[in-house]
Formats: C-alpha cells, structure tokens, sequence
C-alpha cells in the first residue's frame, strides 16, 4: 500500500480537491504501520445576534449531573461531546465612555477583545481575532489560511449602530485592527473558494461551465489512478468522501433552482437559498467539508450580523429579532426569543451530527475540532457583556474534557477560552486582546 502525504489532492481542469484521512497517510509506508499520524486540531467560531434568554440558555448546576435547559435541549444528544461555559465576558464591549452601539461592540469584540474606536468613516480600528491570530500562525500549513462564511452580507461602509460603522456590525472576523475579513454567503462561491486553485482557469475550463460540472468529473482520472494504490479500507473511506462531495453539489444546485423558483421576484444573489434553514444547513456542511479535507482548520459563521432584525416565520415569529430583544422582560416577547434561541441551536445540532458522522483517525472529525457557538451579549434587553451564552464542542485531539458546566468566576475574559484554543492549534500566540492567562478548567 502506497504511503501518501497528509495534504495529497486530486486535480484537473484548473481545480484541486482536497482528501479526508486516511491510513494510507502514514509516514511508515509498511503494511504493518502501527497508527495513521495524528489528525490536526480545527476551530470554528459561530456567531448569533442579539443574545439570548439566559433564563433558557444557562443550567442552574455545575459539573457533569447538570440538567441541560430549554434551549440547550436542542443540542442534548451530543451532550458528551460539549461544555457550557458560564462566567465569561467580554469587557470591551461595554462603552467605556462610548454611548451607545451594544450591538456593534458585540460582533466587534466577540473574537478580538478588543474595543472599537467610535467611528462611521474609514478610519475603523478594534484588534486582531483570534481565528486571524492562529491564521497567521499556522495558516500555511492548509491551501486556505481561514474560511468566513455568513447569511447575510450587510456593508462594510457607513454607520450601521449610534455612530458605530458597519463594518464593526457586519464582522467579526479581523485580520488587523483596520481590516476585517470579508465573509461569504454564497454557498456556490463558497465551495469554489475550498476547491479551486486559485489560478486562473483555462479556455477548455470555460467552455465546460464549471458550475453545471461535478469536481468529480473534473479529477476522476487522478481519482482513478490514485484508487488503484489503496488498500481495501481507504478505498471505501475514497468513496464515502466522494459520495458526500456529489450530495452537496446537488443540495448546492437545488436551493439555486428554488430560489429562482419560489422568489422570482427578488434579485437575489445566485444560489443563495430562500430557505434560511436550507441556506444554515449548506454552509454548515461547506463549513465541515473544508474542515474533512484539512483545507482549512480555521473558520467562523456568522448566523446573522449584530443587531439582525430577521424573523423567523418558520417558528411563529413575525417580528424582527432584534426588535423583540428589547422585550422590558416581557415573558410573551420573550418568549418568540426563546423560539428563536432554540431554532438556532438546533442548526447548531445539525453542525455537530455532521462532524460527529465524518470518520478520523480513531474517532470523528468533532473529536479533534473546537467549536465555540455564542455571542457576544447574554440579555439583549440591557446589552449585558457579562456571563455570556457559551457552548465549546470538540474534544480537541483528546485534550478536553467534555461533558461539563463549567463554573467560572464572573467576569472572567473570553479571551482566557481563545488563548487556550489557540495554544491547541499549535499557534504560539502568548496573548489576545484583554486576555488574562489560560481556561484551565477545561483540560482533560
């Protein structure tokens, strides 16, 4: 059997595809190797607007006989595979002498802790995230340093929150305290971004119309070629992959064909989904995909922008999001909010049952990932930075814990968990934005 190389990929036709893992990479390139290497650490950050009903969100016991509450139910059957963490902040969200913006501040600060100069010009300027922090670490080691996917677009110019610019709304991904990294909601775009090669493609390319194409097609000879060097086991795992591969294409080709269908109406941008779910569910597997074929290790979703004022008709709520978070404690808004709460996490099981279904190594792909999902407000009646809504998913190679609410002290930094995160990336980085030292309380 022949022994391959962690980032093998098929090519043709001006496109690249990645491998998930397989035995076969092994630097021992005998039949009686002992183990594959070990598979790379990943991380993602899922970012939800708003906050959340902490009265659903937060379990009142900690360790590992808590009961999982209303919200978090949605995500119960990978209860072994997560904890909630509570007592986490962000401190630069809050003004600081600033007014008014809770929402910019939020996005803004969620993955850099950092506080955003008060501007709706050019002139913005917040702190590195922490995805952007171990992208310029370690980005080189994958064909795409990072990958940033969203639903919804939303500006980067002009002021979008109380003289806040839209940019801090819109991103909470940031290359450099002035640059956020623009985020893609196309799933068609998307998934080119992971396969393509980034050169420019030539005639005979063009002529086939790459979108009416499988990537399939396009490497089925190196495909070919490479399946006769493999054992029994990774030819199978080769067919699998290939399988999943082809399922989304065809997912991605048909939300196209409804969105022209059922809203003919609107301009929407090509192959964005009507459906929100459809559209969640697409750049979730996008998401798990480039993760599968080490394309990438790092990456962030924004489920909807600060301040998102969507509704969410599919659970019976007519008004916008962010107007019900100003509910004044009214239970009946705050109840269409806890509708919209669960209906997010159970996007978020959807994630998880995607990765805890891709086999690697001596697990699954959730076994060697971290995934925060959150936000950077709890109430989002007063725009509190405190005790924020915290899930950390993933095993991260067997170095956490899973299975807990984590009790930390109040007002301890978010940035704690991220500086941790990042040391498990391998990325070497000492500190970020106000972080005070390492979340020890989730090692394994």
């Amino acid at each position: 059997m022949k022994s391959l190389d962690r980032r093998t990929f098929l090519r043709g036709a001006g496109l690249s595809l990645g491998l998930p893992l397989l035995d076969a990479m092994n630097s021992d390139t005998s039949v009686f190797a002992a183990a594959p290497q070990s598979a790379p650490n990943r991380m993602a950050f899922i970012f939800f607007p708003n906050g959340a009903i902490m009265d659903a969100w937060k379990p009142t016991d900690g360790g590992d006989a808590y009961v999982l509450p209303r919200t978090l139910k949605e995500i119960e059957a990978y209860r072994s595979d997560f904890n909630v963490i509570t007592g986490l902040a962000q401190d630069m969200g809050r003004a600081h002498g600033d007014g008014a913006g809770d929402h910019a501040r939020c996005a803004s600060t969620y993955l850099t802790g950092a506080h955003p100069y008060k501007t709706s010009g050019s002139d913005i300027k917040v702190g590195v995230s922490v995805d952007q922090a171990a992208s310029q670490q370690i980005g080189h080691r994958t064909r795409l340093s990072s990958l940033e996917l969203g639903l919804r677009q939303g500006r980067n110019a002009g002021g979008c929150d109380s003289g806040y610019s839209c940019a801090y709304s819109n991103n909470v991904s940031w290359k450099t305290e002035s640059v956020p990294m623009a985020k893609e909601i196309n799933p068609r775009l998307a998934f080119e971004r992971i396969f393509g090669t980034g050169e420019k493609v030539d005639q005979e390319r063009q002529k086939r119309d790459f979108y009416r194409k499988s990537v399939l097609d396009l490497v089925r000879q190196d495909a070919e070629a490479l399946a006769r060097q493999l054992g029994k086991t990774d030819r199978l795992k080769l067919d699998e992959y290939f399988q999943s591969v082809r399922e989304l294409e065809l997912r991605v080709q048909r939300a196209d064909e409804l969105s022209k269908i059922e809203r003919p109406e609107l301009e929407l941008p090509q192959n964005v989904p009507s459906s929100f779910e459809e559209h969640m569910h697409l750049m979730y597997d996008i998401m798990a995909l480039a993760f599968q074929t080490d394309s990438t290790r790092i990456a962030t979703f924004m489920l909807g922008n600060a301040g998102s004022n969507r509704s969410y008709k599919m659970v019976g709520v007519n008004e916008g999001h962010h107007q019900l978070s100003h509910h004044r404690n009214d239970d009946a808004l705050m109840e269409k909010i806890r509708k919209i709460d669960g209906y997010l996490a159970k996007g978020f099981a959807y994630f998880l049952k995607t990765l805890k279904s891709m086999p690697e190594g001596e697990g699954n792909l959730l076994d060697n990932s971290m995934i925060v999902y959150g936000s950077g407000l709890s109430d989002g009646n007063r725009h509190s930075h405190h005790d924020l809504p915290i899930v950390l998913a993933g095993k991260a190679g067997g170095t956490i814990q899973t299975g807990n609410h984590i009790v930390l002290e109040n007002e301890t930094p978010l940035n704690n968990l991220f500086l941790s995160m990042l040391d498990r990336m391998d990325a070497g980085v000492k500190s970020i934005g106000d972080s005070s030292g390492r979340l020890t309380q989730i090692d394994a």
